[in-house]
């Protein structure tokens, strides 16, 4: 049976863990190197990290921060933001980086999709897209943390990028991402419907029944999370302990309060 996997979504800028609700009113949380300890002590499967001004001034600040909280936990490390050629990869993989998710830089060169995969391997490679919905069963791709349009459709977009060789696809809702009202499920289920890689879904969670809701669409797909472990609205355990409940295996077999 396929496990679960639960992961701590860490968006930063400069030196703050930050979150906001439609990524807009952004609050600062404190430090993302203590969230993500206490996370990775509590049992979490996974981190993301997400430097969330990086396209927008071109560069990527996490290079640093990664090599030194990749000495600290031992779970798989996800970095996005600012990654722009096969280089910026390579430095993040050697910094202790297990993946990367793209977005702005896909979307402003698909080919580098390829070139990636095609060095790194696809399991190195997540699609991150940041969805926003624009009329019934259609949603657009925004970049640069939800600030640029693109004409893209989402589900289009995410097709190609598995031909051109994506290992995995890091779903946002924008319209609920911060908002605790739940999952945009149209959106994960059309998608859902189209792909035959691992499928990480973010943004709205804000109680168990939500989760159920997304599991209750397919067992096989990741949640990524962050205002409700970060606002101590739900702990790591709680949300496993719930899943397994449902039916479900989570990666992890040991976690704590």
């Amino acid at each position: 049976m396929n496990k679960i996997r639960l992961i701590g979504r860490l968006d930063i800028k400069g030196p703050n863990l930050i979150k906001g609700i439609r990524f807009e009113g952004l609050k600062v949380l404190g430090s993302p190197e203590e969230f993500a300890l206490n996370y990775y002590n509590q049992g979490i499967d996974e981190l993301i990290y997400i430097d969330t001004v990086a396209s927008l001034y071109g560069r990527n600040n996490l290079l640093e921060f990664v090599k030194k909280i990749g000495e600290k936990v031992f779970i798989p490390i996800t970095v996005a933001g600012g990654i722009r050629s096969v280089d910026d990869v390579n430095k993040f993989l050697n910094a202790g980086a297990d993946k990367i998710t793209i977005n702005t830089g896909a979307v402003n060169n698909p080919k580098i999709l390829k070139e990636i995969t095609m060095r790194f391997g696809s399991q190195c490679v997540s699609l991150q897209v940041d969805a926003k919905k624009n009329s019934e069963k259609k949603w657009e791709v925004y970049t640069l943390q939800g600030r640029e349009k693109t004409g893209l459709d989402v589900v289009e977009w995410i097709k190609k990028s598995i031909d051109l060789g994506v290992g995995e696809i890091f779903l946002t809702s924008i319209d609920q991402d911060g908002t605790r009202k739940g999952f945009d499920l149209d959106l994960i289920t059309e998608v859902n419907k189209v792909i035959n890689v691992p499928l990480i879904v973010s943004g709205g969670a804000g109680n168990l029944n939500h989760i159920k809701e997304v599991l209750d669409i397919s067992k096989k797909i990741n949640l990524a999370i962050g205002s409700i472990i970060h606002n101590k609205i739900l702990t790591i355990k709680e949300i496993k302990t719930y899943i397994k409940k449902q039916g479900s295996l989570v990666r992890s077999g040991d976690f704590s309060e």
